[in-house]
């Protein structure tokens, strides 16, 4: 009976310090399986993934995971308590035994954190600073526990999802080593860089910076694919916000506060997404939701898109290992395992990817979900 370990990724792109992570997720966990739930062609922090889902794919199978599935995007691109409740329920459903993830202080005590959550959110709504800092505070005061760090938070988010859900995994923190998640330099010494740090490299077209802290098969396709980022859907953006008017722009998810008005204004100004991105930044909108904000106008969401209750498992990609570990589990799945997509597949379930892929196939050509088959590794 094999079991497995669930790892929640972007991998954008999979480097040597994923490759850690992996190895310590597998052996403190003693599981057979890595099941990689990975973000799709748009990510949590409202970005585009630098490489497609098939791409990233196949450097996380040749990397070492043995399964990979998509996180839905409507789960992906969200803050963090809803992105970490999507990948907890898709870990669930997959039948994995532990989730694993990476954190910056591995022994904070979560449920001291869980147990002393504000009981009324809305008092937390102000407009010189975002609610993320407000809440971070409050529980500091509350605990003593400074939770503030990228993966820390997610961590959180992880355990408190497992902890409504019914403890239905175990949560492994494990210690980030290396550089820290938003470092923007590689090092001349060592072999673990930050993603950050590797794209800004990928964008300043040095290879040589690179190869130390990335396996050979992600290099190969580093150096043989373009890298996006958010130039390259600039100019569709700022189209839709040019375009829309306010009361189209004011039914996107999360569009609130009238900040509808405030887009539409630097996107007729800005002439670069960078500037645009100033021209929006305030105290209360930090640059990631204005980014989720984007992403959201890109793909026409709405609030029913955006908070599904439903689910499906989308797998993308698998070794000799993951299939006998798939063969094990699919008489037991609640929710539909989908390998082959079709006209209904997409009305049905993956509407939102649909559109995800859409945008990226619009930049690197290649299509995203018709046509596409489960990655394999023999």
């Amino acid at each position: 009976m094999l079991r497995a370990v669930g790892i929640v990724s972007e991998y954008n792109p999979f480097h040597n310090g994923h490759r850690y992570m992996l190895s310590q997720a597998k052996q403190t966990t003693g599981a057979d399986v890595s099941v990689a739930i990975m973000s799709g062609n748009w990510l949590q922090r409202g970005e585009p993934a630098a490489f497609d889902k098939w791409q990233r794919t196949r450097m996380a199978l040749l990397g070492g995971v043995d399964l990979v599935v998509e996180l839905p995007l409507f789960s992906a691109v969200q803050p963090s308590h809803l992105f970490s409740k999507g990948a907890v329920d898709l870990a669930s459903h997959l039948k994995c035994d532990w989730l694993a993830f990476g954190a910056e202080h591995p022994s904070m005590d979560y449920q001291k954190l869980i147990d002393n959550q504000p009981k009324d959110k809305e008092s937390f709504k102000r407009f010189d600073r975002p609610y993320a800092s407000i809440f971070q505070d409050y529980l500091f005061q509350r605990t003593g526990i400074r939770l503030n760090q990228p993966n820390d938070i997610l961590g959180f988010g992880y355990a408190k999802a497992n902890f409504e859900a019914g403890s239905p995994l175990r949560t492994v923190p494990l210690q980030r080593v290396g550089s820290n998640h938003d470092d923007t330099e590689i090092s001349d010494q060592g072999s673990i860089a930050s993603a950050s740090a590797i794209r800004k490299a990928i964008g300043n077209h040095d290879l040589s910076m690179i190869k130390p802290v990335v396996p050979e098969s992600t290099l190969k396709v580093i150096a043989n694919h373009h890298m996006m980022d958010w130039n390259d859907f600039w100019p569709f953006l700022r189209f839709e916000l040019v375009e829309n008017p306010v009361e189209n722009l004011h039914q996107i998810y999360q569009m609130t506060e009238g900040i509808e008005y405030r887009l539409k204004r630097a996107a007729i100004k800005a002439t670069s997404f960078q500037e645009f991105l100033h021209l929006v930044k305030t105290k209360r909108y930090t640059y990631t939701r204005i980014q989720r904000l984007c992403t959201y106008v890109l793909l026409h969401a709405a609030s029913r898109d955006m908070l599904q209750t439903g689910g499906y498992i989308r797998l993308l990609g698998f070794n000799a290992k993951g299939q006998k570990y798939l063969n094990q589990i699919k008489g037991d799945l609640e929710w539909p395992l989908i390998t082959k997509i079709n006209d209904d597949v997409v009305a049905d379930f993956i509407q939102m990817d649909f559109r995800g892929g859409m945008l990226t196939q619009m930049i690197n050509g290649a299509s995203q979900d018709f046509y596409r088959h489960p990655v394999i590794l023999e």
